[in-house]
């Protein structure tokens, strides 16, 4: 851990007055979880109300509920990732470690939706989202082979790409939605699932693509926002309020950006470097940070998409 969690506080700078609007000027903290190693994979399930995240290095995905606290959901979890809600509110997982998607049923087994692709083993699946017609979209970048602490007990790889995958909403067919992506990272839809927006950890970059009914998108993607300066932190986790606006992670905390990519804001945790985020509570207002030592929550003025 890095610093005390008691001295933790939301700080937003690079603030224009849209900015102000959207996050404010000193937005509460709330201090989810400690101790975790590595958060990742933020959801909130609005039925259950109850947040799911991930630790990777810790191998657990967890489960917190305000007045309960935590559980652990599932560990070992094989380094899981990414999580997401499927049209039934079931948890659906970027499995990491183990190379594969799967969904977690109500008993707590676990289904095996994705572990290859042309018959060869993927990589390390990181981010997933499910869009409203069921289908299951998640990146498979390599860094799970790389990764300490992280790193699957098979390293070798297999595939020569770092594909974007779509699964169909009946799980029988998988496609490549692009593999243009130097290493794909965080994903998310805007409100109407007419973008979809990518981001490039090793680029630092987001791209934007449009997507059409039957799923694909059209051609190459655009460059929505290319990150620069010294400062620790990637793109990783990204999402979209009901505005348009587009917050992802990079450089020194979570940007905000205008439907053109204008930076209207960054939030900054300082002393933990935010991985990922996620919308939640009734008015999905609140926005759920995972962090490299902790689980935060903060509290906006507009609400974002919601997880499901």
């Amino acid at each position: 851990m890095h610093g005390s969690l008691d001295d933790l506080k939301v700080e937003i700078d690079m603030l224009t007055p849209e900015g102000e609007r959207i996050v404010g000027k000193n937005p509460p903290l709330d201090i989810i979880a400690r101790d975790i190693i590595f958060g990742e994979g933020p959801v909130w399930d609005n039925r259950g109300k109850q947040l799911y995240f991930t630790d990777i290095i810790g191998d657990t995905i967890w489960k917190w509920k305000p007045k309960v606290g935590l559980e652990a959901v599932m560990m070992p979890s094989a380094k899981a990732d990414g999580l997401a809600l499927d049209l039934e509110y079931r948890v659906v997982v970027a499995g990491w470690g183990g190379r594969t998607v799967f969904r977690i049923e109500r008993d707590g087994s676990r289904t095996l939706l994705a572990d290859r692709w042309e018959g060869k083993k993927l990589s390390s699946p990181n981010d997933i989202i499910v869009s409203k017609d069921g289908a299951i979209w998640f990146t498979d970048p390599v860094g799970g082979l790389f990764n300490v602490g992280m790193v699957a007990e098979d390293l070798q790889r297999y595939n020569d790409k770092q594909p974007v995958f779509r699964i169909s909403p009946d799980g029988k067919k998988m496609t490549v939605v692009t593999d243009e992506i130097v290493y794909p990272n965080g994903l998310c839809f805007s409100p109407d699932e007419k973008l979809l927006y990518i981001n490039c950890s090793r680029e630092r970059l987001i791209r934007v693509y449009d997507v059409k009914p039957d799923g694909s998108v059209a051609g190459s993607g655009r460059l929505f926002y290319q990150y620069g300066g010294p400062e620790r932190g990637v793109p990783d986790g990204i999402k979209c309020d009901i505005e348009g606006n587009v917050y992802c992670t990079g450089p020194g905390g979570i940007y905000v950006h205008d439907p053109s990519g204008k930076v209207l804001a960054r939030i900054r945790t300082p002393g933990h470097h935010p991985t990922n985020f996620a919308w939640g509570d009734d008015d999905w207002r609140s926005l759920y940070i995972t962090n490299i030592g902790s689980v935060v929550r903060t509290r906006l003025n507009i609400p974002g998409v919601p997880g499901r």
